[in-house]
């Protein structure tokens, strides 16, 4: 359930945030994870004060700043006495597969689209508007993961080449594994081309069955056919057909071929398109909106 809470920083003026947390995966202690959403912070380009925790050409950085340090004390994991904040790690998002294993905070800000790690005290972060953030989460190896997906990510199988490589640095058993698919566009909502479908289909097995198509309608048409006939048969001109995709699901399937139960994938945060009031949808707002953060950490011993 969301969670809201009242944070005082000493530096930045008091906000509310709301968070989404996943239930497959409160019930770890050692675990520090959440979903944001658009409320709280101080970011005003997005209509009002938002949350916006990416860098975007719209927003100053200087807001983005006082937005992720609300969000570490939300989490607990921010600057206190005697305490230094958790670094957030992020990515150069390109919507690859390329899935960085960390130990600590890189150089400089490395290319790809996940992040892996067993370090406590540190935050993986993807940045979302629409693709699906995907948390994945070792409860025996005590490891976690983070990932930006996409179409193009899942069409590449970021998530189960995820899975694999917690296997292999970490040794997860994928039987062991929890997941988590995060708030991002779905079916309902998500239109996209006939290339598209193409490129799931020469992937997965199940393509076909990620798409379902649907049949424009027409008042006009329907009340007055003999306007519309041709010479084609069957003697009226077809209306378009546009083609939606299932990007929450072709995730979850990635997950369950890699060896995750189904029982252990927790898929139900709400589509980002349909709730632009509460969540960044880069397509419902026509790309002028801020980032939402998928955010994972390991709390130290």
């Amino acid at each position: 359930m969301p969670s809201k809470t009242i944070t005082r920083p000493k530096t930045i003026a008091p906000t509310k945030i709301q968070l989404l947390h996943s239930g497959k995966l409160s019930n770890l202690p050692w675990l520090t994870h959440a979903f944001t959403t658009r409320h709280g912070g101080v970011s005003r380009v997005y209509g009002g004060a938002a949350l916006n925790l990416g860098y975007t050409r719209h927003d100053s950085r200087n807001a983005v700043e006082q937005n992720r340090a609300l969000l570490l004390h939300q989490l607990g994991v921010g600057q206190g006495k005697d305490r230094q904040p958790w670094p957030i790690i992020t990515l150069r998002q390109i919507h690859s597969d390329l899935i960085h294993p960390v130990d600590a905070p890189p150089a400089q800000t490395l290319a790809g689209d996940g992040l892996i790690t067993n370090t406590p005290g540190l935050l993986l972060a993807v940045l979302t508007a629409d693709c699906h953030p995907v948390i994945v989460v070792d409860p025996k190896r005590r490891a976690v993961g983070v990932f930006h997906a996409g179409w193009r990510g899942t069409v590449k199988r970021i998530v189960e080449k995820g899975v694999g490589e917690m296997r292999k640095h970490f040794g997860s058993n994928p039987r062991d594994l929890l997941a988590a698919i995060g708030p991002g566009i779905q079916s309902c909502c998500y239109e996209v081309g006939e290339e598209v479908r193409t490129k799931f289909e020469a992937q997965f097995a199940y393509g076909a069955s990620l798409f379902r198509e649907v049949k424009e309608s027409d008042p006009v048409r329907e009340k007055y056919p003999l306007l519309f006939l041709t010479a084609r048969a069957p003697g009226h001109s077809e209306l378009p057909t546009k083609l939606f995709l299932d990007l929450r699901e072709a995730n979850r399937r990635q997950l369950q071929a890699a060896g995750v139960p189904a029982k252990n994938i927790d898929a139900s945060a709400p589509c980002t398109a349909c709730h632009p009031e509460t969540l960044f949808s880069h397509r419902a707002e026509k790309g002028v909106t801020g980032r939402m953060m998928a955010i994972a950490g390991i709390r130290p011993r």
